[in-house]
């Protein structure tokens, strides 16, 4: 699943670095050519072609994971929200797929605050650095979000990592590295998913109010195809403090989730209880140090 990592991380550069990420042209252009190549490569490897290229349906399917419900055997089923996790299909880079997700979230988070773009932070000073390279604003800009974006997926995967180690040492050699990272990448999903809703909660019920007006208007030459495009945007609809209830509901609530799949399994892969709940000390640590991480950007 190494393609379907590296497409979300290029989508986290289009949308956090690149220069020209809001111009309509390219968008629906990249669109296009990402639809059908997507398209092509079903043509010649069916279904198995987007389970491992297809950033998007990773996405989606491990988002799944965490729903009360499913479809199964013809019809929809109860179930315990986030049991569908112990179903998710491991495999080569599943774990880069969910470090992805959480490293691009965290640098939206950052490119947001004070740290990163006041004057004399990290985000100018590494502009000027590039600038005094050669580059152009506006490329030596791109060039500081890419550092950035990169550096918090490595710091991410480095967290993970060490919380990975100490499950291996907990298991005294049961388990290794490798085998370790891709049984537990699915107790991470709780966190991708708890980062997402907690930094675009707001930008969803903001910005997303403005389909209305834009589906009866969507080349901006005055058409009013169903009687929408009068319409505009609540600000009103979500106060910053029921913003920030929300985005702290979702990040604690994420680590929790994560760190009880994490238990479950351990309980599945290590042998005995008492190795599995030694193994989550390490994991333990790691979630704490994600829900500190992700107030602290928030804030």
């Amino acid at each position: 699943m190494w393609p379907a990592a590296v497409v979300l991380l290029a989508f986290g550069w289009l949308e956090l670095a690149a220069d020209n990420r809001d111009d309509p042209g390219l968008l629906g252009t990249l669109a296009l050519l990402y639809g059908a190549a997507m398209l092509i490569g079903c043509g010649f490897y069916g279904r198995a072609f987007l389970d491992r290229v297809d950033g998007f349906d990773r996405y989606f399917e491990l988002a799944s994971a965490l729903a009360p419900v499913q479809w199964g055997g013809g019809r929809l089923r109860v179930r315990i929200p986030g049991t569908g996790l112990a179903r998710i299909r491991e495999g080569r880079g599943l774990p880069a797929v969910v470090l992805v997700i959480i490293g691009t979230t965290t640098f939206d988070g950052l490119s947001g605050g004070d740290l990163w773009s006041t004057d004399g932070s990290v985000g100018p000073a590494l502009e000027g650095l590039f600038s005094d390279l050669g580059l152009a604003p506006a490329a030596a800009a791109t060039a500081a979000a890419t550092v950035g974006l990169l550096f918090c997926v490595a710091v991410v995967s480095l967290l993970v990592l060490f919380g990975i180690g100490g499950v291996r040492r907990a298991s005294r050699g049961r388990v290794g590295g490798r085998e370790a990272l891709s049984r537990f990448a699915p107790s991470l999903v709780p966190i991708a998913l708890g980062y997402v809703v907690a930094h675009y909660w707001s930008l969803l019920m903001i910005q997303g109010q403005a389909l209305g007006f834009l589906v009866s208007d969507p080349r901006g030459d005055g058409s009013n195809l169903f009687g929408t495009a009068g319409w505009g945007v609540n600000y009103d609809l979500l106060s910053p403090e029921g913003a920030w209830y929300v985005q702290v509901a979702a990040l604690v609530g994420g680590h929790v989730a994560g760190l009880v799949a994490a238990h479950d399994v351990a309980l599945r892969v290590l042998p005995g209880q008492r190795s599995a709940v030694r193994s989550q000390y390490w994991m333990l640590g790691v979630m704490v140090a994600f829900t500190s991480l992700g107030l602290w950007l928030l804030s």
